[in-house]
């Protein structure tokens, strides 16, 4: 074990390399994993260790036991300027992008909530397992709730949803700022489902050793491909007419650039609107909201 960019890294005796991600040690929040500059920090340290280790596969898990990731730190992204926020959102596209360029396939366990750029960080690896709640759990949810409060997803994922699942629900979810629960995943998300995080874990490293892969991908898996592009195009007029606030807007203007200009297009016009989005007023009672709670 050891500890790459300050999170835990483990290399297995059959090649697979286990990334963990934990909370801030200075900001520990209780326990919860959150996507701040830190730990986005710590995932871009730790993955170029992880590349010059030459692993077999790789296997992202999360230590903490209340969620997988909450999402951004949104304290901090709003006490930063527009180009302070333009080069934060950067640094997480470019830390994240390290998974999808890794030569070898990946992973990851989501085993309680997975939100907004919790669940971007995951949709860069090629292969999703899933922990399902029990009977009497009190639940969790999994999504992208960002239009929720006037904003949009900053990391990909107007475009990396509806290359996972059928392409309206997803975008028609982000649009709507709607997670969904952990019990009832809509189909495609995950490889698997379990109720226990060993089996998950288990059915994860055997997917990587069944699914081997040297070659780097140059955008996270299926996202923009031929197949997906055209389900996703079909799929606009129908939830076009639902786009009833700026936010929602900016969701159906970012799937469009994904569809014809690939990845890189859709995030940059997140981006851009992620930023723009905030200083609306709309925006600004919503997160003027939560950030007091």
């Amino acid at each position: 074990m050891s500890t790459g960019g300050t999170l835990p890294i483990q290399r297995r005796d059959d090649g697979i390399v286990v990334l963990q991600l934990t909370p801030n040690p200075s900001k520990l929040r209780g326990g919860v994993v959150v996507l701040d500059a830190w730990l986005i920090a710590a995932i871009d340290a730790s993955l170029q260790a992880i590349e010059g280790m030459k692993p077999r596969g790789f296997l992202m898990v999360s230590d903490s036991e209340r969620v997988f990731v909450a999402g951004a730190d949104l304290a901090e992204i709003d006490a930063l300027d527009d180009s302070a926020l333009h080069a934060y959102l950067r640094a997480g596209s470019t830390a994240f992008r390290r998974i999808s360029s890794l030569p070898c396939p990946s992973a990851c366990v989501i085993h309680k909530a997975a939100l907004g750029g919790g669940l971007e960080l995951a949709m860069h690896c090629d292969a999703l397992f899933g922990v399902t709640p029990v009977a009497g759990d009190k639940g969790w949810k999994i999504g992208l709730p960002e239009c929720g409060l006037n904003i949009c997803p900053g990391w990909g994922g107007t475009v990396l949803l509806p290359a996972r699942i059928e392409p309206a629900a997803a975008i028609a979810a982000t649009m709507h700022g709607a997670p969904f629960d952990a019990a009832q995943p809509p189909r495609g998300l995950f490889e698997s489902v379990s109720v226990d995080t060993t089996v998950a874990h288990a059915a994860a490293i055997a997917w990587l050793l069944a699914n081997p892969r040297t070659t780097r991908r140059t955008e996270p898996r299926n996202a923009c491909e031929p197949q997906h592009i055209h389900a996703t195009r079909q799929a606009i007029p129908f939830v076009r007419p639902q786009a009833a606030h700026a936010a929602a807007i900016a969701v159906i203007d970012a799937v469009q650039a994904g569809c014809k200009g690939g990845f890189d297009d859709a995030v940059e016009r997140e981006q851009l609107h992620l930023v723009d989005l905030r200083h609306t007023p709309e925006a600004r009672r919503k997160l003027d909201a939560f950030l007091k709670r």
